[in-house]
């Protein structure tokens, strides 16, 4: 099964064969274990449910018990689940980072980092106005739209708001390092959230060649 749910711990960097840098987040993949097998005859749809972290059993309610005790797996923090077109493993299993190889692409998906109310410079990259004193529009939103026709701001509109926390997925990031002893794999690049963040990890869907 090449899916996994993983903590990002942070960034560092390392050095190639040649000497050259390579920025490089740390992620803690698994080990998960399957808590439910969905297919198209019982749920409409094939995907795999995978349980990371633990947690204690006072800390979860009486459905999440009732759901751990039918797969007759200890409580996990968290669930997450997987679509796939081929499904080859089955309630209890183990899925650790040895499902990844390096050099392979994958698409990470996180919640991204909050960052509260923010304008539209910030949120949106909208230009400023001048800076000159004599301008009385710096980081102002710009133009409503039309005053009498229609005479409303249309939906959609850029303007100043909430930023961030919202589910972003990176695709494409390649594998540098698999620590199969740590379950820790070595991704280049950067992924969504904070560090602790859950990441749903799978097999990138767009490939690029290069």
């Amino acid at each position: 099964m090449k899916a996994i749910i993983g903590k990002k711990i942070g960034m560092t960097q390392i050095f190639d064969e040649k000497g050259s840098v390579i920025p490089v987040t740390a992620i803690q993949a698994g080990p998960c274990v399957v808590a439910q097998v969905k297919t198209v005859e019982t749920d409409g749809y094939d995907a795999v449910q995978l349980g990371f972290g633990e947690v204690k059993e006072k800390h979860i309610n009486k459905p999440e018990k009732g759901h751990f005790a039918k797969a007759n797996i200890t409580p996990k923090k968290h669930l997450r689940e997987f679509r796939m077109s081929q499904i080859d493993v089955k309630v209890g299993d183990e899925v650790k980072a040895d499902v990844f190889t390096a050099g392979e692409k994958l698409d990470i998906q996180g919640t991204s980092k909050g960052k509260g109310f923010q304008g539209v410079i910030k949120r949106h990259g909208q230009h400023r106005g001048p800076m000159g004193h004599g301008s009385m529009y710096h980081r102002r939103p710009g133009s409503m739209g039309p005053t009498s026709t229609p005479g409303r701001v249309f939906k959609g509109k850029n303007l100043p708001g909430h930023m961030g926390v919202e589910t972003v997925t990176i695709q494409n990031l390649e594998i540098v390092r698999v620590d199969l002893d740590k379950n820790v794999i070595l991704v280049k690049g950067s992924v969504p959230g904070v560090k602790g963040a859950i990441l749903k990890i799978r097999p990138t869907v767009k490939a690029v060649v290069k």
